[in-house]
């Protein structure tokens, strides 16, 4: 095997020889904020403390552990803590690892012994047991006298607990922009963990996905190519972890994960995506057996099955306040997708037709059956709220098409024309029939489960780049819940994709035209904030000024809440 720090070098750092490319770079932001008017003074990024404002990383005390530290998983008395090692002399090695209850190691409440090898892509996963409730730790991992970066962890609280926070995080794209919203989890210190729901990376190449301004933040995607293979996948993997804030926000806080299509390629179902071709990209049974792979090296996830990489869905206990059920919608029970014309003949319709498959949906009734938690909280990937909108705005989202729609409505029924009437008559569609709206009967199972069993259910969503708040109601319109959909790390939403609409009219067209919807922001990255309570849980929508920029502001764009009981989950104004 070649040497580790070539086979595996930093694909975040700038090569050398680069002074022209980092010349050109500078010029191109330079016009870039000073032509828009965006200020180049603000929070600041990189990581905070934790790292430099010209992306250096954070500071380790040898090249040995580049890739920073992670913890994840929580449960009451364990927690999986993470490191990858880069080494000049490959084969197996032995490292061994401290936890401390406290931030100096003064008192070392566990250690052990871990070996990895080019088999893990010289990643470290520990389960570090026998931890007590609700606690903070300290932990670390040492090799040949070199010490890397200590990590922050905390396990999650037994009994009658009064409050858990946690932040919902979606979608960062690294050529798409830097991760300020992960340098803001990062300096919290009123977080017990964080949640990601899905493309943790992207499987594009240079020319893939909202990489336009990759190279003028000298964040081109490394490998150059399209993902397909275990050691293209481990690359990318590298790659983001190359980031000061991603490494951050691991280092502050235990994360727990799912994946998301861009863990494996765009789109993906159990079967499939619409970003593989067979006849030229191989088999996509080895290629999401390479993404899977990939993805349980390099994040802190503790397999339900070790004999099944697959199957990631699990749940989380936080005493008598709330179980947490992270879901897989996208690779182990997922239906193709059907198309608008597909939609609109019924093949959407059958009671059959899967998202999360029999089995998980079996599992997941059972789960919330059992839990006496006051909120069910499901974390997962596509919005499960019904976005309905007029079959005119979904076939062409165009300024005139919202705005006779829009018009039709304000207007008195007296005075509408017959256009008008037929407009406000025509049939509604999902705006995106990738999310439960495509799966009909496989979201009325979830929610009559809910219903029936007499839960608080919350769902939290990422997927659109967007902001949501909605209702969860099911085929009758009974509201069954409610849904918290968190924007993009970095991947823009709306504002690219329809950048004719303002986003205050397209935010307010739908607020009209989705009845479940409580609130929109279609322009804004940024992450969620939830905090639950026994009396009421909340969600805080955060949002970032730029990505554009290690500079930058942050705020509170929104805040809705919901109260317990079958006679509340509705979402409202905070």
């Amino acid at each position: 095997m070649a040497d580790l720090e070539a086979t595996h070098a930093d694909p975040g750092e700038a090569p050398s020889g680069s002074s022209r490319r980092n010349f050109i770079r500078g010029a191109i932001l330079y016009a870039m904020f000073v032509g828009t008017g965006v200020s180049t003074t603000g929070c600041g990024g990189g990581g905070g403390d934790n790292g430099g404002g010209d992306g250096s990383p954070p500071p380790d005390n040898s090249d040995v552990f580049p890739h920073g530290v992670a913890s994840g998983d929580p449960l009451s008395d364990r927690v999986i803590i993470w490191t990858r090692v880069t080494v000049a002399s490959p084969g197996t090695l032995t490292l061994r690892w401290e936890v401390a209850s406290d931030a100096n190691f003064g008192a070392i409440v566990a250690r052990g012994e871990a070996t990895t090898g080019p088999e893990k892509d010289y990643t470290v996963k520990v389960d570090v047991t026998g931890l007590q409730p609700g606690s903070v730790y300290f932990y670390r991992f040492l090799l040949r006298g070199q010490v890397s970066t200590a990590g922050r962890t905390k396990t999650l609280p037994v009994g009658n607990v009064s409050q858990l926070r946690l932040a919902a995080l979606s979608c960062s794209n690294f050529p798409s922009g830097y991760f300020n919203v992960c340098a803001e989890v990062a300096k919290r210190d009123d977080l017990d963990l964080a949640l990601h729901l899905g493309d943790y990376i992207y499987e594009y190449g240079l020319v893939g996905f909202a990489s336009q301004l990759a190279f003028t933040i000298d964040r081109e995607s490394q490998p150059p190519h399209e993902l397909l293979t275990l050691e293209d996948y481990r690359r990318r993997h590298a790659q983001y972890r190359s980031d000061p804030d991603l490494r951050a926000m691991h280092a502050r806080l235990p994360v727990i994960a799912v994946w998301d299509d861009h863990d494996v390629a765009d789109n993906a179902w159990s079967g499939g995506a619409a970003n593989h071709d067979d006849a030229n990209e191989g088999s996509f049974t080895a290629r999401r057996a390479a993404a899977v792979q990939a993805y349980h090296e390099w994040l802190p996830t503790r397999l339900p099955d070790p004999a099944d990489p697959l199957k990631i869905y699990r749940s989380f206990d936080v005493g008598n306040l709330v179980s947490l059920h992270m879901l897989d919608t996208r690779l182990i029970g997922r239906d193709q997708q059907v198309t608008l014309d597909q939609y609109l003949s019924g093949l959407a319709d059958g009671p059959s037709r899967q998202l999360l498959g029999a089995t998980q949906s079996d599992w997941l009734s059972a789960r919330m059956a059992a839990s006496g938690a006051t909120w069910q909280v499901l974390g997962q990937q596509v919005l499960m709220a019904r976005m309905h909108i007029p079959l005119s705005v979904a076939s062409s989202t165009t300024p005139q098409t919202l705005a006779e729609f829009t018009a039709a409505l304000a207007t008195p029924e007296a005075l509408r024309s017959d256009s008008q009437r037929a407009l406000l008559a025509q049939r509604r569609v999902p705006y995106n029939l990738d999310a439960w709206d495509g799966y009909p009967a496989a979201r009325e199972t979830v929610l009559a489960a809910a219903r029936t069993q007499g839960k608080n259910l919350i769902s939290l969503a990422g997927d659109t780049h967007n902001m949501w708040g909605a209702n969860l109601t099911d085929a009758n319109g009974q509201r069954v819940g409610v849904e918290f959909g968190t924007s993009s790390v970095s991947s823009p939403g709306f504002e690219t994709r329809l950048p004719l609409i303002a986003d205050t009219v397209l935010a307010d067209a739908f607020l009209k035209m989705v009845a479940d919807l409580r609130f929109a922001q279609t322009s804004k990255r940024g992450y969620l904030v939830l905090t639950l309570t026994p009396a009421e849980a909340r969600g805080d929508w955060i949002e970032v000024s730029t990505v554009f920029s290690r500079s930058y502001s942050t705020g509170v764009t929104a805040s809705r809440r919901v109260l317990p009981g079958p006679a509340n989950l509705d979402l409202l104004a905070a």
